[in-house]
């Protein structure tokens, strides 16, 4: 059985975090990743292993808690983004090289959408972070990267796991981090058990909160966009698979966790680790 490893990382936000956990899995049981591709989240992921950082990453993941990440998030008065989204990439490259995608150790791509003609842009060479920082442009959140001509947003949008993209070598495995998918149903049921427990509570100020807030408060304008995007994101990563059809497919469907859960990485890492663990155990057999 073949050892080396083409590895492709899915888009998610903070869920991508696991893919820190898929990765330490693959290399603990000896597989080797030659080659790596990502979207969003995971291109960033991708781009950090790819510069031998992951670790000094996972480190400083520790260290962001909400006060940090409100620190690292630069408001923006645009109408069509909140968020610059230079900062927080400023604060990575203090650890991680900005080196020409071309001299990386390993073959990396990152994929992102043009606006303008709907297009997926994939990149092979040039800076790393340039081409990272235009994958992760969730629309309407970061601003987007304006290069060429073109207005580049999240690659979620066109390609969530680019598996056609990653570069093969004879003889690998084609092995996809899938962290686009929710478990809806087990969110539901959590939240119901939360809203449970908040109407039992005895403290005065939470009935008194129980009355002002109406129960359907989570069913709103933009959770229900939210929910579509991300269910129209998990149908291209299903079909994109269809087409592959990759040797090893490690879908982690998180229930706890959001996009915006950046603080929660040691968990959002161990769930994907032990996630990768029960795959590859199943395909050993």
């Amino acid at each position: 059985m073949s050892k080396d490893v083409a590895l492709v990382l899915s888009s998610g936000g903070a869920r991508g975090l696991a893919h820190i956990g898929a990765i330490q899995e693959l290399e603990a049981q000896g597989y080797r990743i030659t080659s790596v591709a990502g979207c969003s989240m995971g291109a960033l992921i991708a781009g950090v292993y790819a510069t031998g950082k992951l670790d000094t990453f996972r480190e400083w993941m520790k260290t962001v808690n909400k006060k940090k990440m409100l620190e690292l998030t630069d408001f923006s008065l645009s109408i069509n983004h909140l968020v610059k989204g230079n900062r927080i990439i400023e604060a990575i490259m203090e650890f991680v090289p900005d080196v020409p995608i071309e001299e990386l150790p390993i073959p990396y791509c990152a994929v992102a959408t043009d606006w303008n003609t709907g297009r997926e842009v994939v990149f092979r060479k040039g800076s790393l972070f340039g081409a990272i920082r235009a994958s992760i442009s969730l629309p309407s959140f970061f601003e987007p990267v304006r290069r060429d001509g073109m207005i580049l947003i999240d690659g979620g949008v066109t390609n969530p796991i680019p598996m056609n993209r990653v570069v093969r070598h004879a003889g690998d495995i084609l092995v996809g981090i899938d962290v686009s998918g929710r478990d809806y149903e087990t969110q539901a049921d959590i939240q119901d058990e939360l809203a449970e427990k908040r109407k039992q509570s005895k403290s005065l100020s939470r009935q008194i909160i129980n009355k002002l807030i109406p129960d359907n408060l989570d069913f709103n304008y933009y959770t229900v966009l939210s929910r579509v995007s991300t269910m129209m994101i998990r149908q291209n990563s299903l079909l994109m698979a269809e087409l592959v059809k990759p040797d090893v497919l490690v879908d982690i469907q998180i229930s706890r966790y959001g996009g915006f859960d950046y603080d929660k990485s040691e968990k959002l890492i161990n769930i994907g680790r032990q996630k990768t663990k029960h795959v590859l155990n199943k395909y050993h057999n």
